[in-house]
């Protein structure tokens, strides 16, 4: 199995997605692993179901 680009790490207060390519944090911190959004970002979704994706998660922390 290829080593994933995005990866979601725990990190204090939740989890972050970490881009093993660019070496930094992608997006911002989710209290809930957000494991839909990670594989959407491994498969090249397009913008718009990702940024669905990121708006949902944000739904989810408030």
């Amino acid at each position: 199995m290829a080593k994933r680009r995005y990866v979601a790490r725990g990190v204090p207060g939740g989890y972050q997605v970490w881009d093993n390519r660019a070496r930094r944090w992608w997006g911002e911190a989710f209290q809930r692993c957000p494991d839909d959004l990670v594989a959407a970002l491994n498969r090249r979704a397009d913008h718009a179901s990702i940024t669905a994706l990121v708006n949902r998660c944000r739904a989810l922390k408030r």
